[in-house]
């Protein structure tokens, strides 16, 4: 028969877990409110600034700038944005293994990684894969003044020839109860394929002020920044989004946990009651007689 004491111990000690897990559901409903606002006004000038440059980059001379060169080198890079805490379901989980997809799929090439978060560092650092830099905290730090340093830095890995391709692995905000494992190739821009039906009678040309090399250097760098930083906001958004689920199922998970143990402990408590009940029945029989 169960200990009274133990179960009250274990009845209070959930309870203690239930009261941390809807504080951490209130905490994150309140950081997705500010992050959910932030990616749905970035969202739409990230994308419309991406479709522009593969429209631009399909009519332009790729060898303006380095960033255009097609090149089809062995050396892969790909940037994990995992997030720097866990108690958020199968987000960390999720990213992890479409990383560990995406590396496999390219085991014949040169891998290396760019980590984003501590949890992605925790897990590939007992990896063989090389990687190469680290930003960890970045979810109390991050800013456009932190992507645009990220930005530069990928950029310059693709200049330097130190990786051909680079990828980005993070989750996509859709709602509160979803989120989209997206795998996004940032470096070399795809261009926009040509429709042949619509261009064979004219081709769109574009005038440029001051040179057509200037703008190309000033959006590309323009479109490395705001793709890191709408990236890092949908990683952001979609992190708070399922830590709240995740509180949300620790609470009810817990509460059914509460409810198992009391009426365990009633169902002992009575079993208690009657046996002592039962003996003193006894003892005032054995007096009589």
């Amino acid at each position: 028969m169960p200990n009274l004491k133990d179960i009250k111990r274990r009845i209070r000690s959930v309870k203690n877990t239930q009261q941390i897990t809807k504080a951490m559901k209130l905490v994150a409903a309140s950081k997705l409110r500010r992050a959910q606002k932030a990616i749905q006004d970035a969202r739409p000038y990230a994308l419309k600034l991406r479709d522009v440059l593969n429209h631009i980059s399909a009519r332009c001379n790729p060898d303006l700038h380095a960033l255009l060169d097609q090149r089809d080198g062995k050396n892969i890079l790909v940037m994990v944005v995992t997030a720097d805490k866990g108690l958020c379901g199968g987000f960390n989980g999720n990213i992890i293994r479409r990383s560990a997809k995406l590396i496999a799929e390219n085991q014949d090439k040169n891998l290396s990684l760019v980590l984003a978060g501590k949890k992605g560092k925790d897990y590939f650092k007992h990896r063989s894969t090389d990687i190469t830099h680290e930003f960890i905290d970045w979810t109390r730090e991050f800013n456009y003044a932190k992507a645009q340093e990220i930005g530069d830095l990928l950029a310059q890995l693709y200049i330097d020839k130190k990786a051909d391709k680079i990828f980005m692995v993070y989750n996509e905000f859709k709602s509160v109860m979803q989120q989209e494992v997206i795998v996004e190739q940032v470096l070399p821009v795809v261009p926009e394929p040509l429709d042949a039906a619509k261009e064979t009678d004219h081709v769109p040309e574009y005038i440029y002020e001051p040179d057509e090399e200037s703008i190309l250097d000033a959006l590309l760098k323009r479109y490395m920044t705001v793709q890191m930083y709408r990236a890092f906001l949908e990683s952001s958004a979609s992190e708070q989004g399922a830590r709240m689920t995740a509180m949300d199922n620790a609470s009810r998970n817990a509460g059914d946990m509460i409810d198992a143990l009391s009426l365990t402990y009633n169902k002992a408590r009575q079993a208690y009651i009657t046996k002592e009940l039962i003996e003193i029945v006894n003892g005032a029989e054995a007096l009589k007689a």
